[in-house]
Order: structure tokens, then C-alpha cells, then sequence
């Protein structure tokens, strides 16, 4: 009986089939998986014809419908895997398979592939040009070291041509998916050895032979991350009929190796930038660690209510919905977390006040006391300083440091200060009410009185997190081995909140690991939106100096993305909906469309049209409820944690991006004022990141002024 493997690149195209071929692939499988190998290579339903003139003979086709054709990769031994690799129309499946070349890498041992056709037709032209070239960008290393880093012959022909990133970029999509990251590591700058470390080592699976084997089935066992085997017929039906970003619940091998290492002497450390896996890899750590012991809790928290259903969402997917395993994990925010410790500690639990009406209250204070501080500087101060500090009386507050903070505080003014937080903190205890940050310092109290509650604490987006919050989850769980694993990228920070984790007892030392490849975004849209923070210095989670994103690339290609400006809101949204029934048309689903906007007033026109055309739409905070289909309309906020097909970005303008009233004015504080214009510029950011094919960024009147790094008119 053969069995079936599918390749990335299968589940790729696989995406974007209309229904009717979709069917005819799961038909197609069912088939396969019926037959024999003596069966199949006789069958005349299936055609599984051989490719004539192919690069690699292994290559087949087998019939999908009248007009599309899938590429199977077969065994030449006796190994019964059959590797799916791609459904493309006839002509272009038998072309497509006719130029591609698959081979065991010699350093990872995994299967990759390359274009050998036109890998061959392009060397030639460069190393004539590499003559003229005044240096090459690889000189200084050598065909042996190369050789060790899986590097084989032909490729290393190509390398010895290359003049510069340019060039290397230029061969990218002819070259195997290792070696081409082993190149983009060292034209980076990385040393041979650290390219060994995270590339090689980090694919190379454990118990791998000593020596390179071209046995299909072994090596593709060793590809565990990029191909998924299949051995019962259920498997396949349902694999069949998820969408894609359903099943997709798998790490690649760069995040294997962190969410699967047996055990850690203390907290980890887990960043890297959109579409890195960042989220995946923190739910394999919850998996590892529920597999390694039968009890003990585990709580897996995050920052808004909509990222925790999501993890809630794709856990159960991950662990089959095993009801015992996921008994064991509370997966909830940290607030929540908090309230909840509260409650059940003491008689009375204060109603958190909001944002807004935090503000309000701060502005009564200022009027009652005639401060001469304004209520957003207060508000302010309240948050990064007092909460941030935890400080609890005045004295601590005259002797505490104000880091971050732009505008001088003698001890008369910290005195005046502190009369205003007394009566803030004095009125909400009159009223019953608090802060959800203050509230979390209530439960670290509790917590540290009481103990900790979870064996293991897992944390996704941590950037977002106060310091306040920290103390929760380190109270939450006892100092010791596998105690936190936390994920989260700088660059994505969008919310006002300042932490350094040493500060907090955190130490991620010999403990950190950054993620430097995206498996969601093309590279052009990954180099476009790179480019919106090319003007700033991010500072790193653990602080003591800046994140970057040099290394941080995508293996993935496609168009450019689209930036286009309008005289009138009316008809940017009248040409959004023309983008939007374009993308449909060319096959992408509504529900695999994004469309955001800084304000729900322009999403509130996006879908007052798109509905007049007839396009469906879902307004949502986060993953829309299951069965909705419709182009989900959301907040630039809300698209945190959310990744599409295809992403508009409405109103970039000039007074939305960034919006004055979230920026402290550069006379009020010149340090919070750079604070705030970056949060903004890293909510376009994250914003534009959600897009995984396709990206188009649109404004009426004068664009934003983050935008001037990025246009692409």
C-alpha cells in the first residue's frame, strides 16, 4: 500500500484552488491511497505518467481533473512514500516538473529542491559578469566550509558568481530552501559557525545517519517540518478539508528545536518578527511540557481577550481536542489571571475602570487640587512610574528613579504629585473601583503570600506586558526549571507599556533565541514594511540595548505591494472595493481577506459599500466564529495575532497615522512624545504584517509621514 506525503509547496498552491479542482485532489488522494504500488503504476484513472526530459526522473504526474495535473515525486527503490509536490494545470505541471531537481541536503539531511534548469541557464551569465565584478560577496569563505554547510557542487558554482545581496536575491527562488538560507545567513554577516548553530544544527533532525542517504522515505522523515505524511485515510480527508489555516499547526525545524528541548534551568526568551512562528512555538511548548509529566498546571496567557481565544482556538487543534490534556491548561489574559486570584483570596473584588475613564478621573484630580500637571501626564506617571515601580508610599516615590520619563520632577513637584495619586487611589477605593494594573498588583501580593498556582508558565506577545503584569506571572509560578517561556517581537509593540525583565527577577540569560525566518509573508511585503521602521531604534525585551531585524527574511515571493493615495475618502473606499472583488475574482476566499483602518468611523464606510456590492463582510476583535465567511473588517488593534491572503490598509493618512490625541505633545514630555510616534509607527507595522500574499495600503489627502521610507508608487 504506497503511502502519501505532501510538500509545503503542494499546500502552498493548494490554497488558492477554485472548489471544483479542490474536490478533484481529494478525490485524486482517496484513490492513491486505495491502490497498491503495483496497482497505481498500472491504474489508467489515476495517469500517473513519468515527466519526459525531466532533471530528476523520479518525477510523475497523476490526472486531478480534464486540465490540472499533480506533481508526485516517486521512489526509485523500494520505498513506498509517494511525495505530492504541487496541482497545476496540464502544461505547466509537465514544465514545471520537467525543471526541478529534489536531493537529500548533505549538512541538514533534509529533501529540498531546486530549479536545476534554470539554475544552469543563469550561472553562466553571472560568472561572466562576476569577471568584471570588483569583489564577490562570499570570498572569504571557503569551498570547504561551504561544502560543510550543505553547500553541494552546482550551487557552489553559483555562489563563486555572486557579487553582491542583489545577485543572491536574484537566485533565491532557483535555489534549495537550506542551502539558500545558509547564503542569506553569511551575507549577513553571520559567522560560518553561527550559521552551523541555526541553521544546520536546528534542521538537522536527531539520530540523522552520519552520512547523506537518497532512500526517499528516509529523507523525508527527515524533513518532519516542511512535509507532512499521511497514513490513514481519515488523516487525508480531514487534512483535505481544512483550510489552511486550520491544520496548519506545525513548526518548522528553526522552532523545533526551541519549543522541544527536554528542559530548561530557568525562564526562556523566544522573539523574532512577524510570521517568525513566534505563537506556534509556544504552543509546542505547551504540548512538550503536558507530554513530559502527567500532572502539574500550565498557564498559557497573553495580552487581549482575542489573542487568548486564539491560542484557546488552535491548542485544541494542536492537541486533537484532547479534553484531559487541555483540562491542564488555563489559557486566559493576564488581567483575567489576576481578577481571578483576587477573587478567590479575598471578600471583594473593585470593578477595573477603563482607559478612558481613568483619564476622566485624573482630570477631576488635577481641577480639585489645581495641580499645574495635565491629566495625561499624570495619567502617565501613574502608569510607568508608580505602577511601574510598584511604589507604595512617598518616600519610595522621591527616591525612585524616572527612566523614560522627558520632563524633571524636583522633590517639591514628586510631593504634589503624590497628593494627586493618593486621591485617585482614594477615590476608586470610595467607588469601588481600580485599575486592572493595580488590581495585578494585588494579586502578586496574594501570590506571594499564598504561592504559586501553575507548574509552568507559558507567555505569548510579551512585549505588550507592564511590569505590573510581570510580577503576576513570576509570582505565579515557583522559581526553578521550565518556569516561564515567553514569545514576543519589540517590533510589535503597541501598547504603552515599558519593561525591563531583569528588573523583574526575569533573567533570560544563555536562555534567549531569536527567530530570523517568516513562513507567512512574501518578501517584498516582509522588505516594505521592514522599511516603515528602518528610522528607529527598537529596545530589545530584555533590555540593555536595541532589537533589529537584520537576518529576518521570508522564503516566500510575490508581488510588490500597492500604495496608492486619493483626493477623497470616498473614492479610496469606492477603489477598495473594486481591489477587494478583484481578489475574490482571482480566487481568494472573503473570510482569507483583511481590511483595516486606524478608526471603526473608516471601517464603518468600508463596510456600508462593500455590502452595497454585494461583498460579504464580518466586523470583528479578533478570529472571526466559526462558519462566518465574509472579508473581515477590523481595527489596526484588533489584527494583532491575525494573518490573511490578502491585507488593505485603509486611511494611512497624515492625521490618522499617527493620531495626535495618542501622542504626548513634545512640550509636555519629549520622551514620552518619541514613545508614542513609535507605538504608532509599530501599529502600521503589525498592521501591514497580517498580509501573507498580497498588501495594499491606501490614504486620502496627505499620506502618513511613516510612510515616506515605504512609498512604492
Amino acid at each position: 500500500m504506497p503511502r502519501l506525503a505532501f510538500a509545503n509547496s503542494f499546500w502552498d498552491g493548494y490554497d488558492t484552488l477554485e472548489k471544483p479542482i479542490r474536490a478533484g485532489v481529494r478525490k485524486a488522494m482517496a484513490k492513491f491511497q486505495a491502490l497498491s504500488v503495483a496497482e497505481l503504476n498500472a491504474d489508467k484513472g489515476l495517469h500517473l505518467e513519468s515527466v519526459e526530459n525531466s532533471r530528476d526522473p523520479r518525477m510523475r504526474t497523476i490526472r486531478i481533473t480534464d486540465f490540472w495535473r499533480g506533481v508526485v515525486l516517486a521512489p526509485d527503490d523500494s520505498s513506498d512514500v509517494f511525495l505530492l509536490v504541487n496541482v497545476l494545470p496540464h502544461d505547466d505541471a509537465y514544465s514545471w516538473a520537467a525543471k526541478r531537481l529534489y536531493s537529500a541536503n548533505t549538512a541538514t539531511r533534509a529533501l529540498e529542491v531546486r530549479n536545476a534548469v534554470a539554475l544552469d541557464q543563469l550561472t553562466p551569465m553571472y560568472e561572466q559578469a562576476a569577471r568584471q565584478a570588483p569583489t564577490l560577496l562570499f570570498r572569504k569563505v571557503s569551498d570547504g566550509t561551504l561544502h560543510e554547510l550543505g553547500i553541494d557542487d552546482q550551487v557552489l558554482r553559483a555562489v563563486r558568481s555572486i557579487a553582491d545581496k542583489a545577485q543572491l536575491e536574484a537566485f533565491a527562488t532557483l535555489l534549495p530552501e537550506d542551502q539558500l538560507e545558509v547564503l542569506q545567513y553569511l551575507a549577513e554577516g553571520f559567522t560560518p559557525e553561527d550559521v552551523y548553530r541555526d541553521v544546520v544544527a536546528a534542521r538537522r533532525p536527531v539520530g540523522a545517519p552520519a552520512e547523506p542517504v537518497e532512500d526517499l522515505a528516509t529523507v523525508i522523515a527527515n524533513t518532519s517540518g516542511r512535509i507532512r505524511l499521511v497514513t490513514e485515510p481519515d488523516e487525508l480527508e480531514e487534512m483535505l478539508a481544512k483550510p489552511f489555516a486550520v491544520w496548519r499547526i506545525f513548526l518548522h525545524p528553526s522552532q523545533r528545536r526551541v519549543a522541544y528541548r527536554t528542559s530548561y534551568s530557568g525562564p526562556v526568551q523566544v522573539t523574532g518578527g512577524p510570521g517568525t512562528g513566534k505563537t506556534v512555538a509556544a504552543l509546542h511548548r505547551v504540548k512538550h511540557l503536558l507530554d513530559r509529566s502527567d500532572d502539574g498546571r500550565i498557564l498559557l496567557t497573553t495580552y487581549t481577550n482575542a489573542l487568548a481565544a486564539s491560542l484557546r482556538d488552535n491548542l485544541g487543534l494542536l492537541l486533537d481536542d484532547d479534553e484531559d490534556r487541555l483540562a491542564r491548561v488555563d489559557i486566559t489574559t493576564v488581567d483575567a489571571y489576576a481578577n481571578g486570584t483576587v477573587r478567590r483570596h479575598d471578600s471583594r473584588v473593585p470593578q477595573p475602570l477603563g482607559d478612558g475613564e481613568q483619564r476622566k478621573l485624573w482630570g477631576k484630580v488635577v481641577k480639585g487640587l489645581g495641580l499645574p500637571f495635565t491629566e495625561q501626564f499624570l495619567a502617565q506617571e501613574y502608569r510607568h512610574v508608580v505602577l511601574g515601580q510598584d511604589l507604595r508610599d512617598l518616600d519610595s516615590y522621591l527616591a525612585a528613579p524616572r527612566n523614560g520619563r522627558g520632563t524633571p520632577l524636583g522633590p517639591g513637584r514628586r510631593k504634589l504629585l503624590w497628593e494627586a495619586v493618593e486621591l485617585f487611589e482614594q477615590t476608586l477605593r470610595d467607588r469601588g473601583e481600580s485599575t486592572h494594573l493595580r488590581i495585578c498588583a494585588r494579586a502578586a501580593d496574594l501570590l506571594g503570600t499564598h504561592g504559586p498556582t501553575h507548574r509552568h508558565v507559558v507567555v505569548d506577545e510579551a512585549q505588550d506586558l507592564h511590569p505590573a503584569q510581570w510580577r503576576v506571572l513570576r509570582a505565579a509560578v515557583a522559581p526553578g526549571p521550565d518556569d516561564l517561556f515567553l514569545t514576543g517581537d519589540p517590533h510589535q509593540r503597541i501598547y504603552d507599556s515599558r519593561v525591563t525583565l531583569g528588573s523583574l527577577g526575569i533573567r533570560t540569560t544563555g536562555r534567549s533565541f531569536r527567530l530570523r525566518v517568516n513562513y507567512r509573508s512574501t518578501e517584498e511585503i516582509l522588505a516594505w514594511s521592514a522599511r516603515l521602521l528602518a528610522p528607529v531604534s527598537i529596545e530589545a525585551l530584555e533590555g540593555g540595548g536595541s532589537d533589529s531585524l537584520v537576518g529576518y527574511r521570508s522564503l516566500l515571493h510575490g508581488s510588490k505591494p500597492e500604495t496608492h493615495g486619493f483626493a477623497t475618502r470616498q473614492e479610496e473606499v469606492a477603489v477598495l472595493v473594486e481591489r477587494v472583488q478583484q481578489w475574490i475574482a482571482d480566487g481568494i476566499a472573503p473570510g482569507e481577506i483583511g481590511v483595516c483602518a486606524r478608526f471603526n468611523l473608516a471601517l464603518d464606510k468600508a463596510e456600508e459599500k462593500l455590502t452595497a456590492a454585494r461583498v460579504p463582510v464580518v466586523r470583528t476583535r479578533g478570529q472571526a466564529p466559526a462558519g462566518t465567511s465574509g472579508v473581515r473588517l477590523a481595527t489596526m488593534h484588533a489584527m494583532k495575532g491575525l494573518e490573511f491572503r490578502a491585507v488593505a490598509v485603509l486611511g494611512a493618512s497624515a492625521e490618522a497615522v499617527p493620531f495626535a490625541r495618542e501622542v504626548t505633545p513634545v512640550d509636555t514630555d519629549p520622551l514620552q512624545h518619541e514613545s508614542d510616534l513609535l507605538r504608532e509607527r509599530c501599529l502600521l507595522f503589525v498592521a501591514c504584517t497580517r498580509a501573507r500574499e498580497a498588501l495594499r495600503v491606501t490614504w486620502s489627502g496627505s499620506p502618513s509621514e511613516f510612510l515616506r521610507s515605504s512609498q512604492t508608487n
